[in-house]
């Protein structure tokens, strides 16, 4: 439960690659975020919310503790400070901030798998993932825990190999370093306390919890119409992709064809688009989601 009486809180980074993410996710959810006097608390203007703005490793500590009802945080981080203690749940994946957690090594290091680390020593800024990674693996390795800039190690001699966030794998080869292993994929994920709210807030931390569902649902999902033959339907609908069941309705004056709408889950190519014309669709429009519930 908030330790605030009558308020929700939501706890997201405050600098950092999900920082900028998590506010739209919160505006784009219909909360209007008004900056406080200071830069740790926002306040939500059309809902008792209050917005607080930590550093990314304090976000499950505090969502755990109570001190938050939700937060948005990265699985790396999640995972990296959990504790025998009451944990936050993950409700959600956010589908943005994706990145992996990777074995990386000089060229010149014959990697052939974990084993490979044995008596090793090993740069990560995550020590709790990559001890687990290695105890699953029957490897002895020592860790050197960092706390930045990991990828010069191996330059410097503090370490043979790291183990280190990747998105693009630009930083890994500006520093001569091959990816070998994924330890983690990660990416934002919505959390909450394990304890509820006070029950006059029950409803409101429902109601965002869904708005942000629908939000999520929404991200790449296209609202496709077209007109096909009857005898073609079965064939097009397959098509559509991730569409489920779509809506299908007659044309006036024609009997031999009928409007297909649907909302499309996974991306929508042009050769799609092709395919389709193809089995005799016309009229094909393609147009983006907002929101979706």
């Amino acid at each position: 439960m908030s330790t605030v009486q009558g308020r929700l809180r939501i706890a997201v980074q405050k600098s950092g690659r999900l920082a900028e993410r998590s506010l739209d996710l919160v505006r784009d959810a219909g909360l209007r975020v008004v900056k406080g006097n200071n830069d740790l608390l926002y306040r939500i203007e059309n809902y008792p919310i209050d917005l607080l703005r930590v550093r990314d490793d304090d976000i499950p500590t505090f969502v755990a503790d109570g001190v938050c009802d939700l937060g948005i945080v990265g699985e790396n981080v999640l995972d990296e400070v959990r504790n025998g203690g009451p944990n936050a749940e993950v409700v959600m994946p956010l589908g943005f901030g994706r990145c992996t957690l990777k074995i990386a090594t000089p060229p010149g290091l014959d990697y052939a798998g974990p084993s490979s680390l044995q008596g090793l020593r090993i740069a990560t800024s995550y020590p709790k993932i990559l001890r687990r990674f290695l105890d699953e693996a029957g490897v002895d390795a020592d860790i050197v825990t960092m706390r930045g800039a990991v990828e010069v190690a191996p330059r410097l001699k503090l370490a043979a190999a790291i183990c280190d966030l990747v998105s693009t794998g630009a930083t890994l080869e500006a520093n001569g370093l091959m990816a070998r292993e994924t330890v983690l994929d990660s990416q934002a994920v919505l959390i909450k306390a394990p304890t509820p709210p006070e029950a006059g807030l029950q409803h409101l931390l429902d109601s965002i919890v869904e708005r942000m569902a629908g939000v999520v649902s929404s991200q790449g999902a296209k609202y496709v119409m077209l007109n096909a033959p009857r005898a073609a339907l079965d064939r097009i609908t397959a098509l559509l992709p991730g569409a489920g069941s779509p809506t299908v309705m007659p044309l006036s004056g024609r009997d031999d064809a009928v409007a297909v709408h649907a909302v499309c889950q996974e991306a929508v190519f042009w050769e799609t688009l092709e395919k389709l014309k193809a089995e005799g669709a016309s009229a094909i429009l393609v147009l983006p989601i907002e929101k979706m519930m």
